[in-house]
């Protein structure tokens, strides 16, 4: 991938097991993947920004979808998760890096409840979210 718009190093990232170009896009980097909590971080870059420079709601939100995804899939790495729905409740503009940690509340046999929030690097609140994700077998990807 390349061009002007894409972070340094993109759609080279493992996004803990599976090749996600569009958080390779946005320039999300996986940190910690375990049962017990995952946690992203997103570099702040201009191109993720809204009007006033602060992280676009909708970048926020594509990273906490995945995020939280992860923190299910962490349950059992082989599965896949696609989202039935997602809330998320923004509290403070995010203007710069953003933490993204998530939770798998309850894994059941068709379906994973999660929770997470974004956090700037001294740990103020920026959004919480809530999401529901159906279990599925991963496709494989092919070229």
């Amino acid at each position: 991938m390349s061009g002007a718009s894409s972070p340094r190093g993109a759609g080279a990232s493992d996004y803990f097991g599976l090749d996600i170009p569009f958080m390779a896009f946005l320039g999300l980097v996986p940190e910690q993947f375990s049962p017990e909590l995952t946690r992203t971080r997103l570099p702040y870059r201009k191109e993720i920004s809204n009007s006033r420079g602060d992280v676009h709601g909708g970048t926020l939100m594509g990273a906490l979808d995945f995020t939280l995804s992860a923190a299910a899939r962490a349950n059992n790495p082989e599965m896949g998760m696609a989202t039935i729905d997602m809330s998320t409740h923004f509290i403070a503009p995010a203007r710069g890096d953003v933490v993204f940690e998530a939770r798998c509340l309850r894994m059941g046999a068709t379906l994973a409840f999660c929770e997470g929030r974004a956090l700037d690097p001294q740990g103020k609140l920026l959004a919480t979210a809530s999401a529901t994700f159906k279990i599925v077998r991963r496709r494989v990807q092919s070229d």
